[in-house]
């Protein structure tokens, strides 16, 4: 990526740590005006290359060479504040001029970063980098590097964040995993791939459309080398006296063939699916539940009947109460007042943005094995643990690093495969989609579309929603929430066109849904009543039928046509259970 006059010049850099290289003669430049987004799986150097290029890290070799009095504004992925200075003071660019508090303020306030008198040290770990990000902005620089400026951010703030940056001829160098974002902000896509660095001129989606080209024109080179291998090998095992000088040029280039026919390309568009996975009819239903935090509305009266296989995906701006919501849901928060009721068969796993509790010491296989030795994937297959971990992009020598060893990305990512390992039948996802790498993102995609159980996500990451929900709820604040039936982009679109409805249609739809479950009510007709009565004796006969089948199973006593026999007919009578449940519940209200 050649440019006259760059602000940015990279030749031949290469950077290791101990024996894993990272990165080998790697060149590239940035002009002014290039909207850079960079690009690579989680541990293979993205934020290295930035700490090396902003010099906090040193190189093994290479020349990086910035513009003469060139202005860098740099966001690193972690940010160290004085506890006791204020958000303004930490705020350390504006230097007293007037002109740059009134910017802090508004740039601050866009961050929704509002007490600007409130010592750093009160603040949350989004909030301080949010301020981090906001000192990167009133500086004005020349060029931006920016490592995941989009986390810790809601939707609201990346769209406004998304039109900072795209507005006039801002220069950046950008590590992003928001698709949405690189799509509409970025002009420049670097990939950095097999430790050499690939340039494509055009925005994500650009990039997807070329990167494919490549790697299929890589796949017909190496089909072309393998060919090439074989004819080769037989020729270099053939008896060294058949091999004259002349020759040598031959097997110089054997050995070039070799490198290329034996290049492993994985496939990172892995789907795996959770066959076995079994849920019931009924899910759970929040029935008209309240929660305040000191005066602070998360939910009023707030009802919901969850479907069988739905995937919820829950928005809003960060304080209306999304994270409290699914914890009031797992039972980790208590409702002010109301009650989940949640199906007998529901499993929960829980991805929380509080789980990273490993023991440094372990290595990635220990900590996957102590769940589980292997996962089913039904019809009588399975995926051993090393196998799974394949799939999330841990090869096998990776498995064997200390957990210690792992970057930010593969942390969340192993902490993810230990949620999934433990089989749920309902994922509850909070904020999956931090630090994971693309790659990653694309596979765990795969894997929700393919689940056959109930998903709810609370995700800011645009991309990942339209592809994985097909439902969601809208927090707004003050307990009013939005159930809007379709994907976020198709939500963005309604709202657009409606942008008053929008604004009220919560309330009015929670205030139509209480009114119709408590005022018309209606007592059981005999029919009801008759169909009741009959409902008990099904549902217990039914019960015992399910355990006494059960008991057979276990028992070791069953010829192989019993067993399969019983076997089949185990998942129908549940099925049937379920739905008779579920009728008896409606008619109970009735009663």
């Amino acid at each position: 990526m050649a440019a006259q006059n760059p602000y940015l010049d990279v030749q031949n850099l290469t950077k290791s740590f101990g024996d894993l290289l990272l990165f080998k003669d790697i060149s590239f430049s940035i002009a002014e005006g290039q909207r850079v987004g960079l690009i690579a799986q989680n541990g293979t150097g993205k934020s290295t290359l930035l700490s090396v290029l902003t010099g906090k890290e040193g190189k093994d070799s290479g020349m990086i060479v910035f513009r003469k009095d060139l202005k860098l504004g740099y966001l690193e992925q972690k940010n160290n504040f004085d506890p006791d200075e204020t958000v303004l003071d930490a705020c350390f660019n504006h230097l007293g001029d007037p002109q740059k508090i009134l910017k802090a303020k508004q740039i601050l306030t866009q961050l929704r970063i509002e007490n600007l008198d409130q010592p750093m040290g009160q603040l949350s770990g989004g909030q301080q980098k949010r301020v981090a990000l906001a000192n990167v902005l009133i500086t004005e620089p020349d060029l931006f590097i920016l490592d995941e400026p989009t986390n810790h951010l809601d939707l609201e703030m990346v769209v406004w964040l998304e039109g900072y940056l795209s507005r006039g001829n801002k220069t950046l160098l950008m590590v992003t995993h928001d698709r949405f974002f690189l799509d509409r902000v970025c002009n420049i896509i670097l990939e950095l791939d097999n430790r050499s660095i690939y340039t494509y001129r055009g925005n994500y989606s650009y990039y997807l459309e070329k990167r494919q080209e490549r790697i299929d024109n890589m796949h017909a080179e190496v089909a072309r080398a393998n060919n090439l291998y074989r004819t080769e090998l037989e020729w270099m095992r053939s008896t060294p006296q058949a091999r004259s000088h002349k020759a040598r040029y031959r097997e110089d280039a054997f050995y070039e063939l070799e490198k290329i026919a034996k290049q492993r390309i994985e496939d990172r568009q892995v789907r795996l699916k959770a066959s076995n996975v079994y849920i019931g009819s009924k899910i759970f239903e929040s029935q008209y539940v309240s929660k305040a935090w000191d005066n602070k509305i998360i939910l009023k009266d707030f009802y919901y009947n969850f479907s069988r296989f739905e995937k919820l995906g829950i928005i809003g701006n960060n304080g209306t109460g999304k994270s409290t919501f699914v914890k009031m849901l797992l039972g980790l928060v208590e409702p002010d007042s109301g009650k989940f009721d949640i199906g007998d068969t529901v499993k929960f796993g829980y991805f929380s943005q509080e789980g990273l509790q490993f023991d440094n010491q372990q290595k990635v296989i220990d900590v996957v094995t102590d769940i589980a030795e292997s996962i089913s994937l039904g019809n009588g297959k399975d995926l051993s643990a090393s196998q799974f971990l394949q799939h999330f992009l841990f090869s096998p020598e990776e498995q064997h690093n200390y957990v210690y060893k792992l970057s930010g990305g593969e942390l969340r990512k192993l902490y993810l495969c230990t949620v999934l390992m433990k089989n749920p039948n309902f994922l509850v996802l909070d904020e999956p989609t931090n630090d994971l790498d693309i790659q990653t993102l694309q596979i765990l995609e795969n894997y929700l579309m393919d689940f056959a159980g109930c998903v709810i996500v609370i995700s800011h990451d645009r991309y990942f929603m339209d592809k994985v929900v097909d439902h969601i709820l809208v927090f707004k604040g003050e307990g009013v929430i939005q159930d809007f039936p379709g994907n976020y982009t198709q939500y963005r679109e309604w709202e657009e066109l409606n942008p008053a409805e929008s604004k009220t249609e919560s309330k009015k739809e929670k205030e139509v849904t209480k009114s119709n479950l408590s005022n018309d009510k209606k007592k059981m007709s005999y029919k009801e009543k008759r169909e009741f009565e009959s409902l008990e004796k099904d549902i217990e006969l039914l019960e015992n039928n399910i355990k006494e089948i059960e008991t057979e199973l276990c028992s070791g006593n069953l010829s192989i046509d019993e067993l399969t026999e019983k076997s089949k007919l185990l998942p129908t009578l549940k099925e049937e259970l379920d739905e008779k449940s579920l009728r008896w519940l409606a008619l109970s209200e009735l009663a």
